[in-house]
């Protein structure tokens, strides 16, 4: 089996102390699983950590609280990063991971149901690396979250 076809799916402060390559941060249960299963389908991302907050998402990153264990270290190759999450909002979780030296460079793909042209702007302002509506159709959903992992995981060239 080769490295992509090894698949580790954490949630809550169950992570592998290995690399985790793409931190999901989504709030709908649904969507989560429907990114996750689109992902499986391609062999796409050996480990995904889901959480489904905004504090979560920052706690996972900065290694506190519940994962305070977690290597700071071992940042994700990619963030997908929902926009309307409870606790702390995708653009302030964007907002702090770009402005902190040890985080700008993790690219994030908003991947949200907004099409306001206003999240849109502020996203890129904030320095999203990537802006996707999630497509309401199932198979055109699967299409776009496996062309986001096969373009962030195989081909996007990423500072270590």
């Amino acid at each position: 089996m080769n490295k992509l076809c090894k698949y580790e799916f954490a949630k809550g402060g169950k992570v592998s102390t290995r690399e985790v390559e793409i931190l999901l941060v989504e709030d709908n249960s649904s969507d989560a699983k429907l990114t996750i299963r689109a992902l499986k389908k391609y062999n796409l991302g050996n480990k995904i950590n889901h959480v489904d907050d905004g504090e979560k998402a920052l706690d996972f990153i900065y290694s506190r609280k519940e994962y305070a264990n977690r290597d700071i270290e071992n940042i994700p190759k990619v963030i997908l990063l929902d926009l309307k999450l409870p606790k702390v909002d995708g653009l302030e979780v964007l907002k702090i991971l770009k402005n902190d030296e040890r985080t700008k460079t993790i690219p994030v793909v908003v991947l949200t149901s907004s099409t306001q042209e206003t999240d849109l702007l502020k996203s890129y302002k904030l320095g999203a690396n990537s802006y996707v509506v999630k497509p309401v159709d199932f198979e055109q959903f699967i299409k776009a979250v496996s062309e986001l992992g096969l373009y962030w995981l195989l081909l996007n060239k990423s500072p270590k």
